[in-house]
């Protein structure tokens, strides 16, 4: 008895182990990074928050660490300031998103119209503030908010009006501005790429059918490019809860934005001022496990709106 031969390998195939190896080989460089810049420091932080620094003697015996299991936590929890951060993104969240998701969204779907003319110009204009340093930005900024030095305050008072982007009434709105600034380019560019991929034969037909510019853009364009939109919401959520430069950038001159105003805020403070890094390492997990449910959240009501 003999095996019968087996039938060669069909010209222009790959075998399924060469697949695998090809596939493991590409995407070893990702796994490697990622778990060098994110599950090992994510890992030592939650070892570092379970212990607690302190100073053996009068201070001359150096610094002994003591495991202090979940009252890091406990601690970081029960901290008015840590809270209260919370609250103060989520008034900022529900003044941003909005806007920021909406005015993107606007200008992707102007650009697009088929009246619209010098799309590339617009679209470079309206991504450049992205392209400006953070550095840049700010000294722009704090330009632009100084009473006698900002051309803007100056037109207000010629108007006979008055604004203080300072004051503890328009601190969150100037914070909203600069944000907006700075990325609702980035987010118009993501929105206009998923705007090509509408068939134009959709738009054609609903045009001969008579129906309006605002009909096809919020009835056809919108519902098709859903996956971007809640892409770009989610993304946007996770970048807020994480609001560090705004509040940092004003709050030397803003009364109403102290020290903790945002949770990034509060754990700098915690690490590099308080010189407690068992707390930092703690808030800093607390505020990943609210960016996760938050991600979590978007992602089931976008899913949900999607199958709508």
């Amino acid at each position: 008895m003999h095996a019968p031969p087996t039938a060669p390998a069909a010209a222009g195939t790959t075998p399924r182990r060469t697949r695998r190896g090809a596939v493991v080989l590409f995407l070893s460089p990702f796994f490697a990074l990622f778990a060098v810049v994110t599950v090992a420091p994510v890992a030592y932080a939650g070892w570092m928050s379970l212990y607690r620094e302190q100073s053996s003697g009068l201070g001359f015996g150096g610094v002994e660490r003591t495991f202090a299991g979940l009252a890091n936590y406990a601690a970081v929890l029960a901290d008015p300031a840590f809270r209260a951060s919370f609250l103060h993104v989520a008034s900022y969240c529900l003044v941003y998103i909005p806007v920021m998701i909406g005015g993107a969204l606007a200008a992707a779907l102007l650009v697009d119209s088929a009246h619209a003319r010098a799309k590339r110009f617009f679209q470079l204009a309206l991504f450049l503030p992205h392209a400006v340093p953070g550095l840049i930005a700010a000294i722009i900024w704090i330009y632009l908010y100084t009473p006698g030095l900002s051309p803007v305050i100056e037109w207000i008072d010629a108007t006979g009006g008055s604004w203080n982007f300072f004051s503890p009434a328009h601190s969150l709105s100037s914070m909203v501005n600069i944000a907006v600034w700075q990325w609702i380019g980035y987010n118009m560019v993501i929105f206009f790429a998923a705007l090509q991929a509408v068939p134009r034969e959709i738009v054609e037909a609903a045009t001969v059918d008579g129906a309006g510019a605002w009909r096809i853009a919020l009835g056809i364009k919108v519902p098709v490019i859903r996956s971007s939109v809640v892409m770009t919401v989610l993304f946007t959520c996770v970048g807020a809860v994480q609001l560090f430069t705004e509040p940092t950038l004003l709050s030397d001159r803003a009364q109403a934005l102290g020290k903790d105003w945002s949770p990034t805020m509060y754990i700098v403070g915690k690490a590099f001022v308080d010189h407690d890094y068992a707390a930092a390492a703690a808030a800093s997990l607390l505020l990943a496990l609210v960016a996760g449910a938050l991600s979590f959240v978007v992602t089931r009501i976008g899913k949900r709106w999607q199958e709508a």
